[in-house]
Parts: structure tokens; C-alpha cells; sequence
């Protein structure tokens, strides 16, 4: 049986919110399951109903959780829209997101190399499983997506070959119960290589925005290290800060 350590230091609730993290890091509650009550919570954890309501309401700020007004709190799902939405900051020139589908290139079974190991935290020559693909905005190829992963974290997701989906992080959760929680990223301008003109249909060394992006989980641990190659002539990168 899961024992449940009492909170004992203050804040109270944030002592709550990471236990309460931490089953949902643990896989106790599926994405999509309600979660008890917060009478039931309360008396779980020994604190009062205000308390959970608290950190649920700080679990929702952040997406982990949706709460539906007469029906209780739901785990969240990475579902198409949230996979997406979330982490997608690219706009037309008019400032509306446009949805992108992919076509997967290669997916491959090897061993991390020295920049992989340093941002996914393994070690130099470890298993990952490297990803390579195009997305396509209106038909076009838009962006050249390289992604690399633990193999240890996501045992057998190259046997899906060319078949991956679109939205990775929903099979990420509902496959391997790993839920990206945020992402790190770090922008640069770059210059087209021979593969990216081959996949984009562009010109070597004509200018793309490069997107350097580390995804950690619930536990921030880095689960995927994705670079994406973008041409911006008729798309920009944009963040809204809140």
C-alpha cells in the first residue's frame, strides 16, 4: 500500500502540491483519472480542504491537472491540442497558429553522443533512440525536427519506426508514463545544411531559426532533447509571457 507521509513544514500547501506531484510522477492516478475528492484528500493528508484546494489550483495553474466544476479534478492529458498548443510558438504573419502534421524520416536505435548525454544527463555512449523528422505547415516543409531519447525512459518507441504520431508527448504519457511538465529553450540563427535544403527545399546556408529545446518531466529530469530547424519566411516565433 502507498503510505502517505503528513506535511510538516510550511508553506503547507506547496509540501502538498509535491506529494501530490509525486503520484502522479509515480503513475498512482492515470491521465484522464479523477482524483479524489478534496474532502477525501484532506483527510488523506491531514490537512484541511482549503490546503488541497491550494495546490490543486497551483497543479492546474501549470496544466497537470484540470478541474471541472461538479465533476472533481481530472489528471491531465497530453492530448493533440494541449501537445501542441502548449508548446508550439509558431504563428503566420497574421498571428494565428496553424497546425502542423509530420512526416517521420528516420527512427533509430543508438548511442548518445558527447552534447546529448551532457543535456539528457546520461552517460557518453549510452542507449537513445534518435529521431528525425519534417513538419509540414499547408503542405510545405516547414521545419526539421531532430529528437533524441533515453532509451531507458521509453523502451522499444523505435519498433514505431516511420509510424510515429504527430504528437509525441501524448504517447510519451499514455505509452510510458512520462509527462512532460516544461521545457527548456534556447534560440540561435543558423544556417541551412545540406540536409536541411534537401528536407525544406531550400537553398544551403539560407537562414533558419534554430530552436534548441530540453523537455523535462514531472520530476524535472530531461526526457527529450529536440532541435528543430524552422524557415521563417512566412512563420515567426512567438511567446506570449504571463
Amino acid at each position: 500500500m502507498h503510505e502517505q507521509p503528513s506535511p510538516t513544514h510550511q508553506p503547507l500547501y506547496q509540501q502538498v502540491y509535491r506529494m501530490l506531484l509525486d503520484r502522479l510522477a509515480s503513475g498512482d492516478w492515470s491521465p484522464g483519472e479523477l482524483l479524489p475528492s478534496e474532502t477525501a484528500l484532506a483527510q488523506l493528508y491531514g490537512v484541511s480542504q482549503g490546503t488541497i484546494r491550494k495546490a490543486l489550483d497551483t497543479m492546474a495553474a501549470e496544466r497537470l491537472v484540470v478541474r471541472h466544476q461538479g465533476r472533481g479534478t481530472e489528471v491531465a492529458k497530453h492530448d493533440s491540442e494541449r501537445s501542441l498548443f502548449q508548446f508550439w510558438h509558431l504563428y503566420d504573419e497574421d498571428g494565428s497558429r496553424r497546425i502542423p502534421s509530420s512526416k517521420v524520416l528516420e527512427c533509430v536505435r543508438t548511442t548518445a553522443r558527447a552534447g546529448e548525454a551532457r543535456q539528457l544527463n546520461l552517460r557518453r555512449g549510452a542507449p537513445v533512440v534518435r529521431i528525425r523528422r519534417c513538419r509540414y505547415i499547408d503542405s510545405r516543409a516547414r521545419i526539421v525536427e531532430r529528437i533524441t531519447l533515453p532509451a531507458e525512459r521509453f523502451p522499444g518507441i523505435e519498433s514505431h519506426g516511420k509510424a510515429l504520431p504527430n504528437t509525441l508527448y501524448a504517447l510519451y504519457q499514455k505509452q510510458y508514463r512520462v509527462t512532460i511538465q516544461t521545457a527548456i529553450e534556447k534560440l540561435r540563427a543558423v544556417k541551412a545544411d545540406q540536409n536541411d535544403a534537401e528536407s525544406l527545399g531550400i537553398e544551403p546556408t539560407t537562414p533558419l531559426l534554430e530552436i534548441e529545446r530540453v523537455a523535462l518531466d514531472l520530476e524535472d529530469e530531461p526526457v527529450e532533447l529536440r532541435v528543430s530547424r524552422c524557415e521563417t519566411n512566412q512563420i515567426h516565433y512567438k511567446n506570449i509571457l504571463d
